[in-house]
């Protein structure tokens, strides 16, 4: 992956899975690497690949973290974060095969650059529960908690 300058616009792309009458989650716990939340959930996702389209990339952090196929439906979301010059980009994505949980992406795997950064454990949230967990970040939580209650997740 090249390295990006400060001045450089970053773009990480996230996935919302429905599975099981939920949604799939990765709760992060014992953080010690943040100071406000060290236990959350988090939407699975993260730094696209050189000549990766977001599409591309969404679908192979999920691989990545969850150990599942997808295939991108549609995008949902798009933030942008001036505090880390970064578009985050949200897709609704639909299961289509594996092992939910077999992930074997960086964050499994010991790598020290992670140690500060807590367990990674996916879950699945039951559709009903989404709004009483810490989902972040908070404004597309806001945006996906609102559209389930209306009927449309």
């Amino acid at each position: 992956m090249e390295k990006l300058n400060k001045y450089t616009e970053r773009t990480r792309v996230a996935g919302i899975v429905p599975m099981e009458g939920g949604f799939a989650f990765m709760h992060r716990k014992d953080v010690i690497k943040r100071k406000d939340y060290q236990d959350y959930y988090t939407f699975p996702g993260g730094g696209l690949e050189a000549g990766e389209t977001p599409e591309q990339g969404v679908i192979r952090e999920i691989k990545e973290e969850f150990g599942i196929d997808v295939k991108v439906v549609k995008k949902l979301y798009e933030i942008y974060s001036k505090k880390f010059n970064q578009r985050e980009l949200f897709f609704l994505c639909e299961y289509v095969g594996g092992e939910f949980g077999t992930g074997d992406g960086p964050e499994f795997n010991n790598d020290p650059k992670y140690a500060e950064c807590g367990k990674y454990i996916p879950e699945i949230v039951n559709k009903e529960d989404v709004a009483d967990i810490l989902l972040l970040p908070t404004d597309v939580r806001d945006l996906f908690v609102n559209d389930i209650e209306s009927g449309e997740q």
